[in-house]
């Protein structure tokens, strides 16, 4: 394995469903990628979701990452209620479907591929990862 990849995702929504968008900044030693892309009608949780799909998607071999999120609906998720989701047939503990099931699954999958350590950060707060992937995510809904 290389060098630890750090990986900044947000996810944004003009209107909640509404245009949104995602954006990714790799950082692999001192090399950078950015990616972005939009949805004409989405919500904030389906953006922030597809960001971190589209990033550990982007990695070839299995890769050591650090990623940084300022979402809490995707962190608490992939690391508190993921497996009982599972477990439960994709239902909650209240036995209602999960929202967004098939971007939970892509995401499920693309964490099995690599070694992810899942680092919350406070959005909009000034940290320069998390603001370029901000910024990124704005950008797929201002090219839409």
């Amino acid at each position: 394995m290389s060098k630890t990849i750090e990986i900044y995702t947000d996810g944004a929504c003009r209107g909640n469903p509404g245009p949104g968008g995602w954006g990714v900044l790799l950082i692999a030693g001192d090399k950078r990628k950015s990616l972005y892309g939009g949805d004409v009608e989405t919500t904030n949780n389906r953006m922030e979701l597809t960001a971190v799909i589209e990033a550990l998607k982007a990695l070839s071999g299995r890769q050591q990452v650090i990623l940084h999120s300022d979402s809490k609906y995707v962190l608490e998720g992939i690391n508190s209620w993921i497996d009982g989701w599972k477990r439960r047939g994709w239902k909650t503990a209240a036995k209602k479907p999960v929202k967004n099931q098939d971007l939970w699954e892509l995401l499920d999958a693309g964490r099995e591929r690599h070694d992810v350590q899942w680092k919350w950060v406070k959005g909009h707060a000034g940290n320069p990862g998390n603001e370029a992937a901000d910024a990124l995510a704005n950008r797929g809904i201002d090219e839409l």
